[in-house]
């Protein structure tokens, strides 16, 4: 039985340098050692799905440079591309890694052709979302394209994940379109107002998003693993210790992974130890979409765990 998953989102070229510190304002760092790898969390996120089991179709747009080498990965990785759209008049994504030794990053982003992914391009797309188990969203692309996306999405019934980064504030219109939100501690904090230190400040902060219609919270906490938070409780589902290299897709290795997890119908419960142990492998390797792994692998890290 497949398990359909639609990734609507974004498509860049991550241009890395590792080296032993993130240089601080005005300072030059030498003796790092430079990468370029696929990324964009959109596609971060379709790539993970695919690997971890599931039927993925993405749409996004692409540019000149770096376009076609783009959509010649995802096919590799058995993606459906009929809806990613080449803009010649402007580059592809391009994003900006810096890496430490102890994984630890930071990043800039020229957005370049996402920002021409439009809401006709997402209505071109509407059978292939309303046949979908599962959209999956970031907010790397236009907001009227997530909004419309998702609207069609929910009332076509079928479950919408949005990891709202990068973080920003949502309308509720959006938000009332959203089965599962998977924002992080900030971008939970930006969307609430209140910062969360603990499972009580997740529960109170959760609330404010399930009285705007989200139905379950989902408060990745990095190593520690992710706090589950529905309307009637909050727990902490732990995550797993490993040596990190690589910190930056470990976020959209987890939406992929949960994305597959939910359309196969398993329980919320299980869907999040699914989605933490995929992202456990995925910060033990460098680069975005070279690190997410295998649905051998994130079964052999459960096992592992157990």
């Amino acid at each position: 039985m497949s398990h359909k998953i639609v990734v609507v989102g974004s498509s860049n070229v991550d241009l890395i340098i590792k080296g032993d510190k993130i240089p601080a304002r005005g300072e030059t760092v030498l003796g790092g050692t430079f990468y370029k790898a696929a990324g964009g969390k959109g596609a971060n996120q379709a790539v993970a799905a695919s690997r971890a089991g599931g039927e993925v179709s993405f749409v996004s747009c692409v540019g000149d440079e770096y376009g076609d080498e783009s959509i010649e990965g995802y096919r590799k990785d058995g993606i459906n591309v009929d809806h990613v759209k080449k803009d010649p008049k402007v580059a592809t994504g391009i994003a900006l890694i810096l890496v430490d030794k102890n994984g630890e990053n930071s990043i800039s982003v020229a957005s370049g052709a996402n920002l021409s992914l439009s809401v006709s391009d997402i209505r071109n797309a509407k059978e292939l979302i309303r046949d979908a188990d599962v959209l999956l969203m970031q907010l790397e692309s236009p907001m009227d394209v997530v909004t419309e996306a998702a609207k069609i999405a929910s009332d076509a019934g079928v479950k919408t994940i949005l990891n709202p980064a990068p973080a920003q504030s949502l309308s509720d219109e959006l938000l009332k379109s959203v089965s599962i939100l998977t924002p992080n501690e900030t971008e939970t904090e930006i969307l609430t107002g209140m910062s969360v230190e603990n499972e009580a400040d997740a529960f109170k902060a959760s609330s404010i998003l399930h009285k705007k219609g989200v139905e379950v919270v989902i408060i990745t906490i990095g190593s520690k693993g992710a706090l589950l938070a529905t309307k009637d409780e909050t727990k902490i589902i732990a995550g797993h210790t490993v040596e990190a290299k690589d910190t930056t897709a470990a976020g959209d290795v987890f939406n992929g992974a949960l994305a597959v997890a939910i359309a196969e119908n398993k329980s919320i419960d299980a869907a999040i130890r699914f989605a933490n142990a995929a992202a456990a492998v995925s910060v033990t390797r460098m680069g975005a979409q070279p690190s997410a792994p295998t649905r051998e692998e994130i079964d052999s890290m459960m096992v592992g765990s157990m």
